[in-house]
C-alpha cells in the first residue's frame, strides 16, 4: 500500500552497486527501513542524496506489512537545510545526533510526541545563528523522556552521588556496580536539566566539562538502552566547542 510520510534520516549504508538503505524516523511508523535507488540519470524521481544524517524527508512508499524494506517511490526534502550543511560545527553535532538516533531509537510504532520534538529539534539547530554549543547536550538529556530513561531529581541533596544504573541521586556511594558519578559533577547534572534551547547559552562551560558530559551521558545510555554503543563520532565532537 502506497503511503506518504514525513520522516528524519537516520543513518544509510550502500545495499547494492544500484540501491542504498536508509534507516528512517516515520512520522506514521516510527523507525522503518527504505531501499532507495540509486540515481542512473538527472530524471530519477527518487535522489539518494536527499538522505543525508537529519535530512527532513517526504516520502511516498510501499507500506506492505511483509516487506523487511520498503520500497520508495518518490521523496522530497520538506524542510532544505539552510546552515546544517554547510557550518561545521553544525554538521559534527549532526552526525554525533544521527548516530544516537540510529543506535537508540528502535521502535517501529508511531510515536508523534517523539516525532514532533526530534522535528522541532532539528529545524531550532538549523535556524540558530549562534551559541548553539550546548545544543547536544540538551538534546541527549531531554530525549531520555521518549526513551523511558529519565532521570530521577527529585531527591538531589548536596554532596549526593549519581547512581546511573538506578537514575537516580543517592547520599551513599553505590557498593553493587561501578557507574556512578562522584557528587561534585553529580552537583552539575541539575544545572544541565535547567537548560532548554532558548536559555542554554548562559550556561557557560568550556570544552573538557562538555567533553566530560557527553562520555557520562553515553555510559548513561550504555546502561539503559540494549546493545547501546560507544558512539563511534563522539570524540569528533569531544574536540569541538572551545
Amino acid at each position: 500500500m502506497l503511503q506518504k510520510t514525513a520522516g528524519i534520516v537516520l543513518h544509510t549504508l550502500k545495499y547494492s552497486d544500484t540501491s542504498i538503505i536508509a534507516h528512517v524516523y516515520t512520522e506514521v511508523a516510527g523507525r522503518v527501513s527504505f531501499i532507495v535507488p540509486l540515481p542512473r540519470s538527472r530524471k530519477t524521481v527518487v535522489k539518494s542524496v536527499l538522505f543525508q544524517p537529519l535530512a527532513l524527508v517526504e516520502l511516498e512508499a510501499d507500506f506492505r506489512h511483509h516487506a523487511g524494506f520498503y520500497k520508495v517511490k518518490e521523496a522530497k526534502s520538506f524542510y532544505p537545510f539552510t546552515s546544517i550543511p554547510y557550518n561545521p560545527y553544525k554538521s559534527a553535532i549532526a552526525l554525533f545526533l544521527s548516530e544516537f538516533l540510529y543506535r537508540a531509537v528502535r521502535e517501529e510504532t508511531e510515536n508523534q510526541l517523539l516525532f514532533d520534538y526530534l522535528r522541532y529539534s532539528i529545524v531550532w539547530l538549523d535556524e540558530c545563528q549562534h551559541e548553539f554549543a550546548n545544543f547536544h547536550l540538551v538534546f541527549l538529556m531531554r530525549i531520555s523522556r521518549f526513551l523511558g530513561c529519565f532521570p530521577n531529581l527529585q531527591d538531589y541533596r548536596e554532596g549526593c552521588y549519581f547512581d546511573l544504573t538506578n537514575a537516580c541521586f543517592t547520599s551513599i556511594r553505590p557498593q553493587l556496580h561501578s557507574f556512578y558519578i562522584l557528587p561534585d559533577e553529580a552537583s552539575k547534572l541539575i544545572s544541565l536539566m535547567r537548560m532548554n534551547y532558548e536559555t542554554m547559552h548562559h550556561f557557560q562551560m568550556n570544552r573538557s566539562e562538555r567533553a566530560r558530559c557527553l562520555v557520562v551521558m553515553n555510559e548513561y545510555y550504555r546502561v539503559h538502552l540494549p546493545d547501546f554503543p560507544i558512539l563511534k563520532s563522539l570524540d569528533v565532537l569531544k574536540e569541538l566547542f572551545d
